[in-house]
């Protein structure tokens, strides 16, 4: 017991630092769950464990947008700007739904491989330093006012990060500078997407695995959950005012250097 505890904490750190940086959460657990022989014999227990303690990050992020999320709901009825914006998430929330139930089977059986995720990393690290190099000219410094064409274009986007290493933030980040937005606004948005997103995620697995759990689960699942929840506070009230100064090499690097390792690892301990 004191072990798998100790596993949560680790995990729950993990997920918290890496869920809302364009790195991949789901990568780097992955690439622990293997190299550390995590899951063992109890794989589904830390596969369902991953996705539920996906909600303690989410609720730091609402946490910190609390108030702004409140005074959207509120203007609602009178404010169409608030409106549109709300119907822009749903719109980019969309398309990752659809696939994600219709192909989401597929995509654990197979592409949640290390290998795939070493390989996606390493692109990923040189995707973020070509698109730091772009000499892009931002039309967008407003996350909750990009057309409606830009939303759904994210949308699709994101569906690359079904592909474990790939990287959520990262594929919503890219799409979004690309479409026009500056980098503060793109991983704003970021963040807004990812609420429903993981939030959807949290629902549908914790459906799932309900009758699986048991008590000394439970708890365990909890101590990830607040883990991921001081973690991702952490990084959610630094990570805007980072990137605005220095952009996403730093990310980028650690991409590749963890790639680049993990490939090394699997070819000489496999």
């Amino acid at each position: 017991m004191l072990f798998d505890i100790l596993k949560a904490i680790f995990l729950g750190i993990v997920e918290g630092l890496t869920e809302f940086i364009p790195v991949s959460s789901t990568g780097h657990l992955l690439l622990v769950e293997q190299f550390l022989n995590t899951a063992g014999d109890r794989k589904a227990f830390w596969d369902t464990f991953s996705i539920l303690i996906q909600l303690g990050a989410i609720l730091a992020l609402l946490s910190i947008y609390f108030t702004r999320l409140w005074g959207v709901a509120m203007a609602l009825p009178s404010d169409p700007a608030a409106r549109r914006f709300v119907i822009g998430v749903l719109v980019a929330f969309l398309p990752a739904a659809v696939i994600g139930a219709l192909a989401g089977g597929f995509i654990k059986a197979v592409l949640f491989n290390p290998w795939i995720v070493c390989t996606t990393l390493i692109i990923g690290g040189f995707v973020l330093l070509w698109i730091d190099r772009l000499d892009l000219e931002p039309r967008h410094d407003n996350a909750m006012r990009f057309p409606l064409p830009m939303y759904l274009g994210i949308g699709f986007a994101q569906c690359l990060a079904m592909v474990p290493g790939v990287s959520r933030s990262g594929a919503t980040i890219v799409a979004a500078m690309l479409f026009g937005a500056d980098r503060r606004s793109a991983a704003e948005f970021s963040f807004y997407l990812a609420m429903p997103t993981m939030v959807g995620a949290f629902v549908y697995e914790a459906y799932k695995s309900k009758a699986a759990l048991s008590g000394d689960q439970y708890f365990i699942v909890a101590v990830g959950f607040v883990v991921s929840f001081i973690a991702g506070w952490i990084v959610v009230k630094s990570f805007l005012d980072y990137v605005s100064r220095h952009g996403f090499a730093l990310f980028a690097w650690w991409r590749i250097m963890v790639g680049a390792l993990g490939l090394i690892a699997l070819a000489l301990f496999r």
